[in-house]
């Protein structure tokens, strides 16, 4: 009747174990043929942000037609955080000086955008400190270069209720300018962008430098020094004349923590290996620099943006060796113990051992489970402590010596288990502490 069990419970657990495959089998195959459809927010749609964005998406669609992105227009950084953490964005362009919480991460750092004070010539402006009494116009409200204006402000401590700030779009703000309604307009853009090379084609505006860059860094740490080179924006007559002084931040591809690994190690791959194609879409993207988990302030990676980047690290096998060596010694010492308990319901007679291996395998179940290294010494001094016991038993002619050797190989497996754990555990830790 006890052995009628067992074999029922065996062919229930064998076609368990059939059925779990196949559901996984058909959940994987679903997957990789699923279309991921991601909602991307920018900035206004004359904007760097928005180009990029456009340029992005049509080289994923070429290299992956699982991935589709949608790009919407925003406000700027401040907007599309608020569109991330109300899932009306899976991804999202912002300035690396933007504060973020723990839902946000980050896929990767793109190119530098340049701190722009472009003014008229009749401005009389030759400086920062000019801008008193001055029409300034300024990126909408809500914006990267609109907040950035005011920490220059409070750096170049310039009176707020002598500047005439004026938040508008692009578009026309640029117009005001060169139609003398503002005497200077801030923007922070990446460097050669078309609508500035117009802007400065008129010989009624110039460039002003931000020279104390390494000051403002000191209190915005995620700024960069940066320079605009002499001819950045014209050739001929060279626009500037010199190199410029300046600052700057880096927009930065970011994405919601729950977005699909998988998906996120995609989008992050076709950004570096397609450079070259989105290069032709987006010139800028050109100045994207390789990733460096160093310099990223304030910024927690995307887990699928990692799998990318430490593509060169062991592979899975190699960094869990531990792991799964522990694993398979589990699963040898539970067939074990199945079969010993078999043995026990068939036998004749029940015998100490029995109960020994039984204790083992409660052992074996805690230090799989187990996270505290100082559990797992106490385990260890557990089973010498039952070596002991059974030694003692044996001398006693409590057990045989044949039970005596079927509880040595169990036994020799668990302790051989809490050393892989332990060095499992220090491995974790390691890596977490990086």
């Amino acid at each position: 009747m006890q052995e009628s069990i067992l074999r029922k419970s065996a062919i229930f657990f064998a076609l368990g174990s059939v059925l779990l495959v196949i559901i996984f089998a058909i959940l994987w195959f679903h997957d990789s043929k699923k279309v991921h459809t991601l909602v991307l927010a920018t900035g206004e749609e004359e904007g760097q942000y928005y180009a990029f964005s456009q340029a992005l998406s049509k080289v994923i669609n070429n290299h992956d037609n699982r991935i589709k992105i949608k790009v919407i227009k925003s406000k700027g950084s401040q907007e599309n955080l608020k569109l991330l953490q109300q899932k009306k964005a899976q991804l999202a362009l912002i300035q690396n000086d933007t504060i973020v919480d723990g839902s946000t991460k980050a896929v990767a750092f793109l190119f530098p955008e340049v701190f722009h004070l472009m003014v008229r010539q009749d401005s009389q402006i030759d400086n920062v400190s000019d801008l008193e009494g001055k029409r300034i116009a300024l990126m909408p409200k809500g914006s990267g270069s609109y907040n950035l204006f005011w920490a220059l402000q409070e750096h170049y401590q310039l009176d707020v209720d002598k500047i005439k700030t004026i938040p508008m779009p692009i578009i026309e703000a640029h117009q005001a300018l060169e139609k003398g309604q503002v005497d200077g307009l801030f923007q922070v853009i990446s460097l050669e962008n078309s609508a500035v090379i117009q802007l400065l084609n008129n010989p009624q505006i110039k460039l002003i430098p931000i020279d104390q860059g390494a000051a403002l860094k000191l209190e915005l740490p995620a700024l960069e020094v940066m320079v605009i080179p002499k001819g950045s924006y014209h050739g001929g007559t060279p626009k500037p004349s010199q190199d410029l002084p300046g600052v700057g931040v880096r927009a930065v591809l970011v994405a919601n923590k729950n977005i699909n690994r998988e998906v996120i190690f995609e989008i992050t791959r076709i950004l570096y290996e397609a450079r070259n194609e989105l290069v032709q879409e987006f010139t800028q993207a050109s100045m994207i620099e390789p990733w460096d988990d160093q310099h990223h302030l304030g910024f927690t990676f995307h887990p699928g943006a990692l799998d990318y980047y430490h593509q060169g690290n062991p592979s899975f096998l190699v960094e869990y060796a531990e792991a799964i060596g522990l694993c398979l010694s589990v699963s040898m010492l539970i067939l074990s113990g199945i079969w010993q308990l078999r043995s026990w319901l068939t036998g004749k007679q029940k015998n100490r051992a029995d109960l020994y291996n039984l204790q083992l395998l409660k052992i074996i179940d805690q230090i799989q489970k187990t996270e505290d290294l100082d559990k797992l010494n106490e385990m260890r001094s557990q089973l010498l402590a039952m070596l002991n016991e059974v030694i003692i038993d044996l001398d006693k002619d409590l057990i045989s010596p044949e039970s005596f050797q079927s509880f040595t190989f169990p036994w020799q497996v668990a302790l051989s288990a809490t050393y892989q754990r332990e060095n499992f555990l220090l491995r974790l830790n390691e890596s977490q502490t990086i």
